[in-house]
């Protein structure tokens, strides 16, 4: 078994929200205890990270891992519009002062999908008002924990919600076409047919219930008014518009900016949800439009970054008339993906052929309850990255997501992509074999 050198950063990624608990001020928090929910549970105390991080950073640091990215929770940060709240700044220093304690990088997310509930009322993430919001958040919080940082991820997933839009756009297209089946078949014409839908939910890369959130829609324009002030909640995955992609590029702009004002040897990058997207059967043309959708036209936004968070799970088929369902024999994860570990050094690659920067693996993984999977994957999706970097692809670092079986949004706890796994009623912790597997790739 190849390792990698003891400079590359091995480790594993939660984002705040997820795994914290408590987020009272967040607009994910809010929207899991509305009526009309697309939330199948609240997260509640999630996996209590936030009064427990130590013993996790402990366990990271024995299984053979020197690196943690983990996100900034921005509703702790500005729990009201212009009050910052400095003992939470003191909380997540805290965190980045036990990771160097015990040998692990620091990578922090300043932004992982949850906002503070606040901005939502403000127009959310379509509304221009926003870019300078977050650059204040920035300012704040890394006016008090740069010191202590050497990497800094803006936004985790910035083209997030163009995927989520793109889904949606799918669904309604294949409800069409079910209804027009259905209107033969009540003629007599034709045989009635449902919509093939299996695999709607599992190409986009976050836990989201799709089909809830397209009939909800109309109930929850009343519930928004009452919690948000607004009828449309524009969180952070949303469908976003292209003028809303936009701000959230020029968000990134404007957080870099920040941080190379006040640190300028901070590297600074955000990271892409990005498929291993293949063309078959005359696909070419769809699967062009794909990657500029998902990568190309971000380019010009993060050509001047440091480094370029590559998160990747599977691969996407596209044929003649675009995304195609995962094949018939294919092994299917809990989220509906295929279990398809080669995507990431195909990913790693293509990305390469643009961006010339440092790429960094920022998430990777699968959700399976059999942890032998879990290692087999980890196995295979490591080949391929020590495969980059011994082509001369300059590959900084892995992050295996995720560190603990955890809040996984919309899907709730039933999706277990853990190194870890946590009986929540005691919030005990109980390391899989995958945790110390993924430590031994690294030279000690």
């Amino acid at each position: 078994m190849d390792k990698f050198s003891p400079d590359f950063l091995l480790g594993a990624a939660t984002a705040a929200h997820q795994v914290e608990g408590n987020n009272t001020n967040s607009d994910c928090w809010a929207m899991e205890h509305m009526e009309h929910t697309s939330y199948t549970e609240p997260s509640y105390d999630a996996v209590d990270h936030y009064n427990r991080y130590q013993e996790d950073i402990q366990l990271m640091a024995g299984a053979g891992l020197n690196a943690y990215r983990f996100s900034i929770e921005w509703a702790r940060i500005e729990p009201e519009e212009g009050h910052f709240d400095d003992s939470q700044a003191t909380h997540y220093l805290d965190v980045i002062r036990c990771c160097k304690e015990h040998g692990l990088e620091p990578v922090v997310t300043l932004h992982h999908f949850s906002s503070p509930k606040w901005l939502i009322g403000k127009g959310g993430w379509e509304a221009e008002s926003t870019i300078e919001y977050f650059a204040r958040y920035v300012r704040y919080i890394i006016g008090k924990l740069g010191s202590e940082l050497h990497y800094v991820c803006t936004i985790n997933e910035a083209n997030m919600g163009i995927q989520v839009a793109a889904i949606a756009k799918r669904y309604t297209q294949q409800m069409m076409a079910q209804a027009a089946k259905q209107q033969k078949y009540d003629a007599g014409t034709a045989s009635a047919g449902h919509a093939d839908d299996k695999n709607s939910d599992g190409t986009v890369q976050v836990g989201i219930n799709l089909e809830k959130m397209m009939e909800g829609q109309e109930a929850a324009k009343k519930e928004n008014l009452k919690v948000f002030g607004v009828e449309k909640a524009e969180n952070f995955t949303s469908m976003r518009t292209p003028q809303g992609d936009c701000i959230i590029c020029r968000a990134h702009e404007a957080a870099r900016a920040v941080i190379r004002e006040l640190y300028p040897d901070i590297q600074v990058g955000l990271s892409l949800s990005l498929h291993d997207i293949q063309a078959v059967n005359g696909g070419e043309a769809h699967a062009k439009k794909e990657w500029d959708d998902e990568f190309t036209h971000y380019l010009p936004y993060i050509q001047e970054d440091d480094f370029l968070g590559v998160q990747n799970y599977t691969r996407s088929l596209v044929g003649p008339d675009g995304i195609l369902p995962a094949p018939d024999h294919a092994e299917l994860t809990q989220m509906n993906y295929e279990v398809y570990p080669q995507a990431l050094a195909h990913v790693i690659r293509k990305v390469y052929e643009e961006f010339k920067g440092t790429l960094m693996v920022t998430e990777n993984g699968i959700a399976t309850g059999d942890d032998q999977k879990r290692t087999a994957f980890i196995e295979q999706a490591l080949a391929g990255v020590q495969d980059c970097i011994r082509d001369g692809i300059p590959v900084k670092g892995y992050f295996h997501w995720s560190l603990l079986d955890n809040f996984e949004w919309q899907k709730g706890y039933s999706m277990t992509f853990g190194l870890i796994a946590v009986d929540r009623t005691t919030q005990t912790r109980y390391p899989k074999e995958s945790l110390s597997f993924l430590g031994s790739f690294r030279k000690q």
